[in-house]
């Protein structure tokens, strides 16, 4: 079941998801950041299927629990399987879930 790693995110003004993503991993880049005087962090945004996915992304809810829910918001969406799937293994390839 997958389920959001710790990373900071809010919602903008439009309803959609922003996560707040480190551009460094290593203490050198932050401090670098921190010298220059420049953020540390960047705004990464979703769009409303990512959002719904994000938000679902729990730990509570299967993969097929996230797929009904896509197919159910957005029933006319083309190819919403191979969208689930990939936005999954790109989300976790970037640590930002756990599977």
């Amino acid at each position: 079941m997958p389920k959001r790693t710790n990373i900071e995110w809010k919602k903008n003004a439009d309803g959609l998801v922003e996560l707040n993503v480190p551009k460094f991993k290593s203490n050198f880049g932050k401090s670098f950041c921190k010298t220059i005087r420049k953020d540390d962090t960047f705004p990464a945004k979703m769009d409303k299927i990512g959002t719904i996915v994000w938000e679902n992304c729990d730990g509570s809810k299967t993969v097929k629990d996230l797929l009904k829910i896509l197919e159910k918001k957005y029933p006319k969406e083309k190819d919403i399987d191979q969208r689930l799937f990939l936005f999954l293994r790109q989300m976790h390839s970037l640590n930002y879930i756990r599977l």
